[in-house]
């Protein structure tokens, strides 16, 4: 028994000094990390001036619509949620959403996807494809479910959920709104 000890008293001081730092060096520490750019507000890259629904709004003329491929099929685009959302076709006896809004940022804008809430919760999502150039004001309307109605609110808001940049660059809102399985539903 007296060589055990006698073995294990030295392995116990040289793994204490190791790890005091007195037996040898210590690797030196990482360098610390370089803080995470964190994303603008919203409020820094695009300016709404306008949020619109109609329910069975009915119209004459044309004027350019947001992102409807396919000229009644209405499309599914893959949301910044991770969900497929189905955006439904313009048509006149259909709802629809019209944003006017400007692009307060210094870089063209390539698609945007809005969200449209009322009382702070998100009940439908719209996007826009183009060419959205610097302090160039845009006016679209979007197809809309009929399942976002009736909104029970005065004020809806519309607010930007991701762009992408005409450089490649995107951006996601760090002030998401809470997702809403509801709105996932063809209707």
């Amino acid at each position: 028994m007296r060589n055990h000890r006698a073995f294990v008293s030295p392995l116990i001081i040289a793994a204490f000094l190791s790890l005091s730092g007195v037996a040898g060096a210590q690797p030196a520490a990482a360098p610390p990390a370089a803080p995470a750019e964190e994303a603008p507000p919203a409020r820094a890259l695009i300016s709404v001036t306008a949020c619109n629904r109609a329910l069975n709004l009915s119209q004459m003329g044309g004027g350019y619509v947001g992102f409807a491929p396919g000229p009644w099929g209405g499309a599914y685009f893959g949301d910044v949620y991770g969900a497929r959302f189905y955006q439904p076709p313009i048509t006149t006896t259909n709802p629809q959403l019209a944003i006017d809004y400007t692009n307060v940022s210094t870089k063209t804008m390539t698609t945007i996807e809005f969200g449209l809430l009322a009382n702070r919760i998100l009940v439908a999502e719209v996007r826009d494809v183009g060419k959205f150039s610097p302090h160039a004001e845009i006016k679209h309307r979007f197809g809309l479910s009929p399942n976002v109605f009736p909104l029970r609110t005065g004020l809806p808001q519309c607010v930007p959920l991701r762009i992408t940049f005409a450089d490649g660059t995107k951006w996601r809102n760090p002030a998401l709104p809470h997702e809403n399985d509801k709105i996932y539903t063809h209707p």
